[in-house]
């Protein structure tokens, strides 16, 4: 275990850009599992508003693994530089949506109406029990499931939070390798 943290380590240190794909594409693999286990393992269906935080997932993962092989086999400083800035906007995006989410499970703001609102019309009286059957809402301003008081969206805050962080700090050192490579002398 040792030499797996020092390895860690050393690529941070040595191949900064290398390491922030692997860690975003590692971590949003990983967050992808855990949602699609609440989901599918333990039954919770997701909100309208849980499916839209899964997009950013979706998008960033196959993006990271891109950069991971691209940084792995020199792709230029601008194409990491670039993509690490799109991963780290969706992730921003996506912390701030989660961030809504977790407001409106809280009760500090109202929630989309199609997940949050009572129902108004339900139609005739004579229709009634068949338009029940067919419709199946998942709250949006309830939670499913909380650990020490967060609650999957808030958590998704905070991986959210943590992957821009890593996507910024790539970005910064594919930039810097890129400077570095404008003034270096062509021979």
């Amino acid at each position: 275990m040792t030499d797996l943290m020092a390895h860690t380590r050393n690529l941070a240190r040595d191949e900064p850009a290398l390491a922030a794909a692997m860690i975003i594409a590692v971590v949003g693999l990983l967050t992808i599992g855990g949602f699609l286990f609440f989901e599918h393992g333990m039954g919770l269906r997701p909100c309208p508003l849980c499916l839209e935080q899964r997009y950013a997932f979706y998008a960033a993962v196959p993006l990271a693994a891109l950069l991971w092989l691209g940084a792995g086999h020199g792709a230029s400083a601008k194409v990491l530089t670039v993509g690490f800035v799109v991963i780290a906007a969706m992730m921003l995006w996506n912390a701030g949506l989660g961030a809504y989410h977790a407001g409106v499970e809280w009760g500090f703001w109202p929630g989309p109406q199609e997940c949050s609102a009572p129902v108004d019309s339900l139609g005739s009286a004579g229709s009634l029990l068949s338009q029940l059957q067919q419709v199946t809402v998942v709250r949006c301003d309830e939670a499913a499931w909380r650990l020490f008081g967060v609650s999957l969206p808030g958590w998704n805050v905070l991986v959210s939070l943590g992957l821009a962080g890593v996507a910024i700090w790539g970005g910064f050192s594919a930039y810097a390798r890129r400077s570095a490579e404008e003034r270096m002398p062509i021979n």
